[in-house]
């Protein structure tokens, strides 16, 4: 297939034109920092902000279910980028800067197919995917999204339909998926929790959070005070008795 070509006016090279010819303006270092962030930053950003996000959840007494929300944003973008493969096979649709001339092309020599971005998937992916399990780092990580669509217009590679049909894959296969990689990975990550092997238990949960209580599960302990150790319920029960043991006394000085 040719690619999406149109006849006539085509809103998607206007678009490209305007927001690529803000580079032929810039400054040299403006571009070179345009091209380490559209190609790498963003990515490491939102890796550390799954760092962040996975760091608080620990903490949490659903720690298992949150762990595997936040599996699940980087699986996702693999999946992504995996049926993107059969999409550019088919569409074939040439790089801009190889159909237009004059762009100002920050990284040359790329000579795969462009629609859809892979950098657009891979990042709309994991943003839905925080989302799903945290919506404060989910705001966070789409909006990186946005700004990495916005790096590979302006960087020359991508159409801006490119883009769009990235974050349109990335976000289908976090949403559809997400019951299917929940029900899969949250059993998975509760076994890892309750592993005797301590490094990895502190890798799911932290040391101290309160873990969730079994369904159905009223108590842990045989005293039948819930999970209370045998000097509690010794305490528990002196506490109870103390009452009827004045009460004697006061009768013995009353005779």
């Amino acid at each position: 297939m040719a690619g999406l070509a149109l006849e006539g006016p085509n809103p998607d090279v206007d678009v490209l034109d305007g927001i690529n010819g803000l580079a032929k303006d810039a400054p040299h270092w403006v571009n070179r920092a345009m091209e380490y962030i559209g190609e790498y930053g963003i990515i490491a950003g939102l890796a550390v902000l799954c760092l962040i996000a996975w760091w608080g959840a620990r903490r949490r007494s659903d720690a298992p279910a949150a762990i595997a929300g936040l599996v699940w944003a980087p699986l996702a973008a693999g999946i992504a980028l995996l049926a993107n493969i059969p999409i550019r096979a088919f569409v074939e649709r040439p790089r801009p800067f190889k159909d237009h001339a004059g762009l100002e092309v920050l990284i040359p020599g790329k000579s795969d197919y462009s629609f859809v971005s892979d950098h657009a998937t891979l990042t709309m992916a994991v943003g839905v995917g925080l989302f799903v399990a945290s919506r404060k780092y989910g705001l966070a990580g789409i909006a990186l999204a946005l700004a990495e669509g916005f790096c590979r217009v302006y960087m020359g590679v991508h159409y801006p339909t490119d883009v769009v049909g990235g974050f349109a894959l990335g976000t289908a296969v976090a949403l559809l998926l997400a019951p299917v990689a929940q029900a899969l990975l949250v059993p998975l990550m509760t076994a890892v929790g309750r592993s005797p092997v301590g490094w990895i238990a502190w890798f799911v949960q932290a040391p101290g959070a309160v873990p969730s209580a079994p369904a159905g599960s009223t108590s842990t302990g045989t005293g039948g005070h819930g999970g209370l150790g045998a000097e509690d319920e010794r305490m528990i029960a002196g506490g109870s008795a103390a009452p009827s043991r004045r009460r004697d006394r006061d009768k013995d000085l009353a005779a």
